[in-house]
């Protein structure tokens, strides 16, 4: 059976998904998730300044591959893999890790582990029905984006005690703000992915 995509709203034709792999957007792809085990490896080895250092360039350039794919008409399938894989190994390595350090309680950790178990489950769901994924919605990409600037600046007021003064409070803000989005993102996932499996069986 073929795969096949279903995009969240219509492809416009400079947008066609090409089956490139050798692009400049999969580059930065490849070199952020590169970041994802470097920054463990520092934060094990408590080396904090540099695990800071790590993660704030890996949360900063979230938004970097996906504005160059566009803007070099360079939209390609293994890049609409690394992009989420990307976001979700540096949300949950990441959030991990904190815990691990005492930076952030297990509850959180808990709270955004569980919404990527849920995730998980569509994936062979959609597999099943002919599809390889569904396009990253916008709210799931502002959700990521806000979480992974929580995650320095909590890091941040661990490491400085002037820092945390202002950093705790910003920073928890923006974790619970972006852990209430990554989950409402998820739901309107699953309700699309249901929509696409009624619509498959319909089509049968």
């Amino acid at each position: 059976m073929a795969r096949r995509s279903v995009p969240a709203s219509p492809v416009r034709p400079e947008q066609v998904v090409s089956t490139r792999v050798l692009t400049l957007p999969n580059l930065v792809s490849l070199v952020r998730l590169a970041g994802v085990p470097l920054f463990l490896y520092l934060v094990i080895a408590h080396q904090d300044v540099a695990a800071l250092v790590v993660l704030a360039v890996g949360a900063s350039t979230d938004w970097v591959d996906g504005q160059l794919a566009r803007r070099l008409n360079q939209v390609t399938r293994l890049g609409q893999l690394l992009d989420p894989v990307t976001d979700r190994a540096y949300i949950v390595v990441t959030v991990l890790a904190l815990t691990v350090s005492g930076v952030v309680p297990w509850q959180l950790t808990g709270v955004l582990v569980a919404r990527e178990l849920m995730l998980a489950v569509s994936a062979p769901l959609l597999w099943y029905h002919g599809y390889w994924s569904l396009q990253v919605h916008y709210l799931g990409k502002t959700a990521t984006f806000v979480l992974m600037f929580s995650f320095p600046v909590l890091l941040l007021a661990s490491l400085s005690p002037q820092a945390a003064v202002v950093c705790w409070p910003f920073g928890w803000a923006a974790a619970l703000w972006g852990a209430a989005l990554y989950w409402y993102a998820g739901i309107l996932y699953w309700v699309q992915v249901v929509r696409v499996v009624r619509e498959t069986r319909a089509g049968r």
